[in-house]
Parts: structure tokens; sequence; C-alpha cells
């Protein structure tokens, strides 16, 4: 298995997984694209992909900022998905994993995640990895 970091060439491939992870929501490809190369540029950012036998199984962003919640920089997981046929495999702990070595290589104090009501089985991944059930998330869309 490898980690690679991402990169624009790497787009379509992320944008892929963005459309699996959120599928209630409608992209507009052009935008997204900018946001990902913000993403890119920003070193509070992270994305990356995993690698296993010469094929994507999964990619992760996130990002790092200070809270007084967790007195100090905090991890927060922002989309994490590995491939539908590939769930079980171990992908989703090694893309979890990554993302835990890069918050704890820059100090933060805590990682968190939101996930959406629905994704089951995505809830008994992280309870099973070890995050705590701690808030609800709440959304207010802007104009």
């Amino acid at each position: 298995m490898e980690i690679k970091n991402a990169t624009i060439e790497d787009f379509d491939i992320a944008f892929d997984y963005i459309e699996k992870l959120w599928t209630s929501n409608d992209y507009d490809k052009e935008t997204i694209k900018k946001v990902y190369q913000e993403v890119l540029e920003n070193e509070k950012d992270f994305a990356f992909f995993l690698y296993d036998e010469g094929k994507v199984r999964g990619f992760c962003h996130g990002t790092y900022f200070n809270t007084f919640w967790h007195s100090g920089k905090s991890c927060y997981v922002s989309s994490i998905i590995s491939n539908e046929e590939d769930r079980g495999k171990g992908y989703g702990r090694r893309l979890m994993d990554h993302a835990k070595k890069l918050a704890e290589d820059i100090g933060c104090t805590a990682m968190f995640l939101d996930s959406g009501l629905a994704r089951e089985e995505a809830h008994r991944f992280y309870d099973i990895y070890g995050f705590e059930k701690c808030a609800f998330c709440y959304q207010l869309k802007l104009d």
C-alpha cells in the first residue's frame, strides 16, 4: 500500500470520490476544482490517495485549525472514503492512520469528523477506530 499526496492532475479521481461521499449534493465540477486547488495550496489542508496493487483504493481530505474546545490545534477529517468493493480490507484504517500521523506530527491535540446520519457502516468504522460520539453536527447553508 502506498499513500500519494493529491495533485491537480488527480482532480478527476478526487471528484469521483467527492460525488460518492455526498450523494445528496449536486456539484459544479469547475467550482469543486477551484476548491480542490485551494486545498492543495493551503498548508493547513491535506489531501491524499491510497493506492494498492496499482489502483486507487481511497481518498482522504482534512484541515488543521486552532480550537479552544481541544486546547490547541485540531485535525478535522472532512472526507474519508474507500471504494465500496474494497470495504473491510483495511483501506479505511490505512487512510485514517495516515491522517492521524499527519495530525500527530504537527502537534494536534485531537481529531474529529462528522458523518451523515444514513452512513451507518461508516459509523461502525469510526467507533471501532476509537472515535467517540461527542456532538451533533448542524449546518446552515448561506446564499
